[in-house]
């Protein structure tokens, strides 16, 4: 049996929000948690819930011009003419945490940011750097994409696979498991520092793999995918994090352990030598003159 590759929200609009404070969780890890503004439009969905981030870099004035629907082909090509000295940064991110409005307190949203080289040396992302250094009140857009975990394909028997950028999706995933799931996290970050602990059934086993610094991000991972025992079948998989990776597990499980492709969600967050989500192709066509 098939299901949807993706899980899509219950609405794509624009929703401006705001910083309302900043924790730092280890060397490449800070927590940003946003709310107020047009947060009452948010509909949590759980799982590893995904939305498009738009950063105001050059200054909030830019956040304006963003278009409603950035997230589509003809509405990024519109986010692309916004000149380079106001154009927001628009970067993918996964819902850590949602807590709803209790009283006098608003709903918020947590949202993990790895950090990349250091914002005071130069060496950071443009991502990265704001997120070391946002501030209380700052302002910023975001579009839900809803899920690529499709809980259709399973919930009670899970094999969860990622380096440390889907480690925000990971806990994520583990928090909106029934309590008696059974299964294991496979779990690749650069360092022990960076293996933050999360609340997670007790049938499911957290692996951490540690990365050494001349490895290829993914491969330590998979390596431990490969020596694993899984889960009796039928199980849900999850793969996440470098592009080689997610389609490394996909391809693995499906050609190599006869696993059913239909019970495998998989997502490459970000490429390696690739810094922005903006295609050649895509930044192509935005320079030529519409129609």
């Amino acid at each position: 049996m098939a299901f949807s590759k993706l899980v899509k929200p219950e609405s794509s609009e624009l929703i401006h929000l705001t910083v309302l404070r900043s924790e730092r969780l280890s060397p490449h890890w800070m927590r940003i948690t946003f709310g107020e503004g047009e947060i009452a439009k948010f509909r949590p969905m759980g799982f590893d819930q995904w939305f498009r981030l738009f950063l105001p870099i050059a200054g909030e004035a830019g956040l304006e011009r963003v278009p409603a629907k950035a997230n589509k082909m003809f509405g990024y090509l519109k986010f692309l003419r916004i000149p380079d000295d106001e154009r927001p940064v628009m970067r993918n991110y996964t819902v850590r945490a949602y807590r709803p409005a209790v009283g006098d307190q608003g709903a918020e949203i947590d949202v993990d940011f790895v950090l990349h080289g250091s914002a005071a040396d130069g060496t950071a992302g443009p991502a990265s750097r704001w997120a070391e250094t946002c501030q209380p009140g700052e302002h910023v857009l975001i579009i839900d994409e809803g899920l690529t975990f499709n809980p259709q394909r399973g919930t009670d028997r899970v094999v969860l696979v990622g380096d440390e950028t889907a480690l925000p999706a990971i806990a994520s995933i583990c928090a909106s498991l029934p309590a008696d799931a059974t299964g294991t996290a496979i779990i690749e970050v650069p360092s022990d520092d960076d293996a933050l602990e999360f609340p997670h059934p007790s049938g499911v086993e957290v692996s951490w793999v540690v990365r050494a610094h001349d490895q290829q991000p993914g491969t330590v991972a998979l390596a431990r995918l490969r020596e694993t025992e899984l889960p009796e079948a039928p199980f849900h998989t999850y793969g996440a994090g470098e592009q080689a990776l997610a389609s490394g597990v996909r391809k693995h499980l499906v050609g190599e352990r006869d696993v059913d492709k239909n019970l495998v969600s998989f997502c490459g967050y970000w490429k390696i030598g690739a810094a922005s989500p903006a295609s050649k192709a895509a930044r192509e066509a935005a320079a030529e003159p519409l129609a």
